[in-house]
């Protein structure tokens, strides 16, 4: 006495596949960069090696440790590129994020009307009025404006 009712294929995508299908060799490279720049490792390093560098260039080891003499032009350049690879790399893990956010919301769209159709198919099969519902939603969601541009007036009473 089972039912045949046919199932409906539902598919509902989560973020952390669709985006790990997108990220590539290229991608982790630049985000494992973009990571290790931003701790506090990074900083010491840095400032270990600068300190370092003008403490061997200022000729505290001798002439012969001298490779770099003040003004340090061939730390500025090194610096100077550095920076400007930093940078890139950040952008790439900046694009990245968004594509990631782009992924969330169309996801999150997928959802929220996936849910408005089940409810509205679920109002009908319970005899639910849609229009006092929209009428009711459309209250909350003026209330809730109001309260968010703090122009919401104090309930009734108080």
């Amino acid at each position: 006495m089972g039912t045949s009712a046919k199932r409906p294929a539902v598919r509902i995508k989560h973020e952390q596949v669709v985006v790990a299908r997108m990220r590539g060799t290229q991608d982790r490279v630049a985000d494992a960069i973009t990571a290790f720049a931003g701790t506090m490792t990074f900083v010491y390093l840095h400032a270990a090696w600068f300190a370092v560098w003008i403490v061997c260039n200022e000729g505290a080891f001798g002439k012969g440790a001298v490779w770099d003499p003040y003004p340090f032009g061939l730390l500025t350049m090194i610096v100077s590129l550095e920076a400007i690879f930093l940078s890139t790399f950040v952008m790439v893990s900046q694009n990245r994020q968004a594509a990631r956010e782009n992924v969330r919301a169309d996801l999150d769209f997928e959802t929220n009307v996936r849910s408005e159709v089940w409810s509205v198919h679920m109002g009908r099969a319970l005899g639910v009025d849609p229009v006092e519902v929209e009428r009711r939603v459309q209250e909350l969601l003026a209330e809730n404006r109001a309260r968010m541009n703090g122009t919401a007036q104090p309930p009734a009473g108080s």
